[in-house]
């Protein structure tokens, strides 16, 4: 009995520091009403990005920890061979998108779950790494309600300043298990006076450089860094458009 009463004030601090933790926070200069009202803050897209690194090792560091150019984190990190890293919670804000603008969200860190994929930026996504990333984005949009469409490339929200995850991400594959927007070209050529910036716009590229915009559009849908558009340009942003709407 002895060693029960000499743990209980330990136990019972325990207790107290648990029921601390879990109480909602309140301002003290307001009157405390409750309302059921509410839930947690969620994620309404999913933004994918290249390490540019060496290793799954350095992009841990890098991810959490300070480092020179600042402190970043992004929710997930999966391995080139498939393994698969959780940083930050689901309903947290990671740090990892940066400036930049998709369509009218603007503050992509809080409305979105970030993605990093061991890549050098250049090479190849070898398959188990993909087969990762699709078992990860079906528990995502499931559990979280994020809509299969709303998947983007870093590059895409911030074309002046990034690019990945590159030209070699196979965005097509993604589209194929039911992930990110892609062109049908079931939905034909465009009308007569088709304006490929409104499309652009509409479907949420900022285009504040259009050319940087381009490449962005290119590197996602065409595989290179080119920064005009082209016949089948048009045809693309057109369907884009017409998926676009279809899933709203």
């Amino acid at each position: 009995m002895a060693n029960v009463f000499r743990h209980t004030p330990i136990i019972a601090l325990a207790l107290l520091l648990g029921a601390c933790a879990q109480a909602p926070v309140r301002n003290p200069i307001a009157q405390w009403e409750a309302s059921p009202n509410h839930d947690e803050r969620r994620a309404t897209i999913i933004v994918l990005h290249a390490t540019e690194q060496e290793s799954v090792a350095q992009s841990l560091l890098t991810l959490r920890t300070a480092n020179s150019g600042g402190p970043v984190s992004s929710h997930y990190l999966v391995g080139a061979g498939g393994d698969l890293y959780q940083l930050v919670e689901d309903s947290r804000r990671a740090w990892h998108a940066g400036g930049g603008n998709w369509g009218t969200i603007t503050d992509l860190n809080s409305a979105s779950i970030g993605i990093e994929l061991d890549n050098d930026g250049g090479e190849p996504f070898p398959p188990a790494q993909i087969d990762a990333l699709l078992r990860l984005l079906e528990d995502l949009c499931t559990r979280l309600g994020i809509p299969r469409h709303a998947v983007i490339a870093h590059a895409d929200l911030a074309p002046t300043r990034k690019r990945d995850p590159g030209a070699q991400f196979p965005w097509a594959e993604l589209a194929r298990a039911g992930f990110g927007l892609w062109p049908d070209p079931a939905d034909g050529d465009p009308p007569p006076g088709f304006d490929p910036w409104l499309a652009m716009q509409a479907i949420g590229w900022p285009l504040d450089d259009r050319a940087a915009a381009v490449r962005a559009y290119r590197r996602h849908y065409r595989g290179d860094e080119a920064d005009t558009l082209d016949a089948e340009d048009l045809r693309i942003l057109h369907s884009l458009v017409q998926q676009a709407r279809k899933r709203r």
